[in-house]
């Protein structure tokens, strides 16, 4: 931190202590964000091999009903049985509801703790071009956009969305989907200059 940094941090002022809070926020996630885009040869490896898949149009969706037991179980074994396919193994993600952006702070950061970092900058993105995602949000948008923001909320497929276009990354998933197993979500309005995978 530099030292007027510093001067405008003790200022007592709330809005400007905040605001510096933020930018300071940012700058560190900028760094992370530029020292993780050195390691991500192993993506662009991961998605040179799974390029030959068919991959399904993604369509940013909010969560739906969740699974039951039965039908999760069924689903976990398959996907199993695809990641060991493709010479991938289940990397466990703990289950505290932020299990989505604890998963893109591994590829971001390789270090799932920085998820607030990550929902955080996605909740940002989500305000900031929230005419590329309020159509897929069939509840209230402000109503969705603080139910993002409470660490433990699920994320969803507009929250992925969000995630490739804030990051400007394509994100492949393998799932558990009977009709296909690849999808992938890449940046609305820029290439890709990067993959988590």
């Amino acid at each position: 931190m530099t030292e007027q940094q510093e001067g405008v941090s003790k200022s007592s002022s709330s809005s400007i202590s905040s605001s510096t809070q933020e930018s300071e926020e940012e700058l560190t996630i900028g760094t992370l964000i530029t020292e993780a885009t050195n390691t991500t040869n192993s993506a662009k490896s991961l998605g040179k091999r799974l390029s030959h898949l068919d991959s399904i149009p993604h369509t940013p969706r909010v969560n739906g009903k969740i699974p039951d037991f039965n039908n999760a179980t069924i689903d976990h074994e398959s996907l199993l049985e695809r990641l060991g396919t493709y010479g991938l193994a289940e990397y466990q993600i703990e289950g505290d509801g932020n299990c989505q952006f604890r998963a893109l702070a591994d590829q971001i950061f390789r270090n799932p703790d920085y998820h607030k970092h990550v929902r955080k900058a996605v909740v940002k993105q989500l305000k900031e071009f929230r005419k590329h995602y309020e159509g897929y949000v069939p509840m209230e948008y402000k109503v969705y956009l603080k139910k993002m923001k409470r660490s433990g909320e699920w994320g969803d497929h507009v929250t992925l969305q969000a995630a490739a276009d804030r990051f400007a990354a394509k994100i492949c998933l393998l799932t558990s989907f009977r009709d296909t197993c690849l999808v992938e979500i890449v940046p609305r309005d820029a290439t890709p200059t990067r993959e988590f995978c």
